[in-house]
């Protein structure tokens, strides 16, 4: 008969036998890797859905739904930075189309980011491929679905132009990818404290100088609405075709704004080959086509007060940089404040340089050829902007910062620091100042104790606490009459003056007289004519009561 062995739960083997890590990488890279093609392809039918809704609800349709997919593809392209090409112009010749609505490519490029930073993502114990893998391979799949894309738009009326989709597209997808992955990382930046108050700084003066364009288009709609009404009136009669235009509308703000960063920061943005807007003035003669945003563009001839006010815009953004810098930069030198500056004001315009470039492009030939800001004159001016009002603003924040240390080290020294007791009692040492204060005065009390005392009323006085103690008692006399050099202190003490006087006491006896003088040791009274005077009181002598007079017989 065979035994059988009976196994615990801590004994049996596991279902699926372990991998090794070097053979489960490549698993994680193909998933990684069709993690991207769904990522393209979400993006993709995203964006058809949504012509195709319009195509649909379109009351006069042009062609079928082969040309809305055509379409669909070729603003999926777009969205990306690639160019269009126009086929059906008068002239015979393409126009290229190359304006990208940023809005339109939010969606796209977020869906690359998220599958890298999913693809990174070990929360449920699946192995994760490297960062740079992942990357690659996200990439991988996402350009693979987009050259599919490419070749399918050159049967339709907006096929892509090969070099733009070759170079903007892989680009974009790349620049999405890096970020999902340092997104999955926690958002790290550089370990020197300088680059990450830089890239800090940049952020802020970035996001000041968006939201500052934001407030100047807005304000330029408001100032121009009926002519932006009257443009989207007479571009669609239709409830369906206001829809489409309104979310063509949509698509652009973003583009807007960045347009109004650049009229602020100076350079302006090009209307064709041959006009240029800036806050000095509307200068040539303008290509525009008829567009409710384009309304919104002041009119032609020099600038005046409400133009310059646009300078604004720069300037917030530069203070904000070198604020943020300046506070920082506390205990830093003059020199690493300034290539602080300097670093963060280049990284902030080279972001405005790459949104000047993908917000413009060429809407046509001929004057339409330039159509938007031009990303290196944006740019130059962002950097001159940032260190001509940035550098100053940082220097001045930082002095503020180090006088406010100054004073409060300043402040904190002058504060007496409290010295904890310690635990164990100190050993007993010699009495404080105060313990012998405390011991004379205890001493001055029993003092007074002694003279109100009603058994020493034969004593005017003490010895101070300055003058040598008494000499010790000696043998009594012999006679009745005490020795006036006796130390006895009953026999040398005079009677009190408060007592009166008796018959015992000698006649001619004064029977008061002065207690003390102003040393405080007391004065005899004078005695009476027969009767022997004290002895004069010797002040060398030791014991001031020896020379008292005693009492008469």
């Amino acid at each position: 008969m065979t035994s059988v062995t009976h196994l615990t739960a801590g004994q049996r083997p596991p279902l699926v036998p372990d991998v090794p890590v070097q053979g489960r990488r490549p698993a994680a890279l193909a998933t990684a890797f069709v993690r991207g093609g769904v990522a393209a392809g979400l993006g993709l039918g995203a964006l058809a859905v949504l012509v195709t809704a319009a195509w649909i609800a379109s009351p006069y349709p042009d062609g079928g739904p082969g040309g809305a997919l055509h379409t669909a593809a070729g603003l999926w392209l777009l969205a990306h930075g690639s160019d269009l090409l126009r086929l059906d112009t008068v002239s015979g010749v393409p126009a290229p189309l190359g304006v990208t609505p940023l809005l339109l490519g939010v969606l796209p490029l977020w869906l690359a980011h998220r599958a890298v930073r999913d693809t990174l993502d070990p929360g449920d114990g699946r192995p994760t491929p490297s960062p740079a893998g992942a990357v690659a391979a996200v990439a991988g799949g996402y350009l693979l679905v987009a050259a599919a894309v490419v070749v399918y738009t050159e049967a339709g009326a907006f096929p892509a132009d090969l070099v733009t989709a070759g170079a903007w597209t892989p680009a974009t997808v790349l620049a999405a990818a890096a970020a999902g992955a340092w997104t999955a990382h926690g958002r790290p930046l550089p370990a020197p404290e300088r680059s990450a108050v830089a890239l800090r700084a940049a952020g802020l003066a970035l996001t000041a100088l968006l939201g500052a364009g934001a407030v100047l288009v807005g304000t330029s709609l408001l100032w121009h609405v009926g002519a932006a009404q009257t443009s989207f009136d007479g571009l669609a009669d239709e409830w369906s075709g206001r829809i489409a235009v309104t979310l063509l509308v949509l698509a652009l703000l973003p583009n807007a704004v960045v347009w109004g960063v650049a009229y602020g920061l100076g350079p302006g943005f090009a209307l064709g080959t041959g006009a240029l807007v800036t806050p000095l003035g509307f200068t040539g003669a303008p290509a525009r086509p008829d567009f409710p945003l384009l309304a919104a563009l002041p009119g032609p001839g020099p600038g005046s007060w409400p133009h310059w006010a646009a300078a604004a815009v720069p300037l917030l953004a530069a203070l904000a940089l070198g604020r943020r810098v300046g506070r920082a930069a506390a205990g830093w030198s003059l020199r690493d404040t300034a290539l602080t500056v300097l670093a963060a004001g280049s990284a902030c315009a080279a972001a405005v340089a790459v949104l000047a470039a993908a917000a413009g492009g060429p809407l046509g030939p001929g004057r339409l050829a330039a159509f938007g800001p031009v990303w290196w004159r944006t740019g130059a001016a962002a950097l001159v902007w940032f260190l001509a009002l940035g550098a100053p603003t940082a220097f001045a924040v930082r002095a503020w910062g180090r006088r406010a240390q100054r004073r409060a080290a300043r402040a904190a020294a002058s504060v007496p620091v409290p010295v904890p007791l310690p635990d164990d009692p100190t050993p007993p040492g010699p009495p404080s100042d105060a313990a012998g204060a405390l011991a004379r005065l205890d001493a001055l009390d029993a003092l007074d104790a002694l003279d109100d005392d009603p058994a020493d009323e034969g004593y005017d006085y003490l010895p101070a606490a300055w003058e040598p103690p008494p000499p010790a008692p000696g043998p009594p006399a012999a006679s009745a009459r005490p020795d006036p050099g006796s130390s006895d202190p009953e026999s040398a003490a005079p009677e009190s003056s408060d007592r009166e006087p008796t018959g015992r006491e000698p006649t001619g006896r004064e029977p008061t007289g002065r207690e003390s003088s102003d040393s405080g040791r007391p004065v005899p009274a004078s005695s009476g004519p027969g009767s022997p005077g004290p002895e004069p009181w010797d002040p060398q002598s030791s014991d001031p009561r020896s020379s008292a007079p005693g009492p008469q017989d």
